[in-house]
């Protein structure tokens, strides 16, 4: 007995470190995008970004020996994963382009909390008074980082909100997405549904490919390579240590967005993007809490 509560514990810690992992490489990919924005458009940066890390995730899939297409990759959910991917990281990039990195990261944070609430519509998930109250609250904290209604809103820090809740739908629909789909082929066709987000906005804002030069290329390269590295590392984290125990370490991302934004992109931390961060983390960690309270 001794011996099985060691090795959890063990496992919650290794799972713990892929997660922040994960969170930190997360925080380094927006960066490093948002720096390739100052010269390239944003539909193109979308499409080399996506291209890139569905080729690498199609040559894992391909040494493993598994089918790149199937029956189940058409399925209703993943057309609906699709959908939602490709509004996500669409309006989510361009909040990163035009909008500080650090109000971004803050306002995605909130998006356990619209998965939560989707998840009693979708599924019938029972959210108590409890948890509802505690989804209103990180919901406040979103509006008071966007401030509508008062001199600095923002018409585009609507566009972090709508990426926010793009990537909620995204993971609703992946968890009713067919079973027999790998984490590889979720991350193929997650990474080609952004390649069709930049195709998207390349045809509406009709600007034309920009070869890079050298340190931006090695910006997107970097941005790949960390895309995937991150999402690698999560499904680790996933796998290996209990949900409940290594998943709160999601809101690292928190920390390590709002640091690289003030220290490469000179943002200052306002102390409403403060106060609305506190709330958003507080009722995340709240409604993780309740739901592993409710399962014991």
């Amino acid at each position: 007995m001794t011996l099985n509560i060691a090795t959890d514990r063990k496992a919650n810690v290794v799972g713990t470190l892929w997660m922040i992992a994960a969170m930190a490489v997360f925080a380094i990919e927006d960066a490093l995008l948002k720096i390739a924005s100052a010269s390239l458009p944003v539909g193109q940066i979308l499409i080399v970004f996506g291209f890139g890390g569905a080729a690498v995730f199609a040559c894992v899939i391909s040494l493993k020996n598994e089918p790149l297409f199937t029956k189940d990759v058409a399925s209703k959910p993943m057309q609906v994963r699709v959908i939602s991917e490709v509004i996500g990281r669409l309006f989510y990039t361009l909040a990163i382009v035009f909008t500080p990195l650090s109000s971004v990261t803050v306002i995605l944070q909130a998006a356990p909390l619209v998965v939560v609430a989707g998840a009693s519509f979708v599924f019938g998930e029972k959210v108590g008074w409890r948890r509802w109250s505690a989804i209103l609250i990180g919901l406040l904290g979103v509006i008071i980082i966007v401030q509508p209604g008062t001199n600095q809103f923002s018409m585009l820090s609507v566009l972090a909100v709508l990426g926010m809740i793009g990537f909620a739908g995204r993971d609703l629909a992946s968890r009713a997405a067919p079973s027999s789909l790998s984490t590889s082929i979720l991350g193929l066709y997650g990474f080609l549904s952004i390649v069709i987000a930049g195709a998207l906005y390349t045809f509406w804002e009709g600007y034309r490919f920009i070869f890079p030069d050298a340190f931006i290329l090695i910006c997107l390269l970097g941005a790949t390579a960390a895309g995937v590295t991150a999402y690698s590392c999560l499904m680790k984290a996933m796998r290996v240590g209990e949900v409940s125990a290594v998943t709160p370490f999601r809101y690292s991302r928190l920390l390590f967005g709002l640091t690289l934004g003030v220290m490469i992109f000179d943002e200052e931390l306002s102390a409403t993007t403060v106060l609305g961060s506190v709330l958003i983390v507080f009722s995340g960690l709240f409604i993780l809490w309740r739901g592993k309270a409710l399962v014991n």
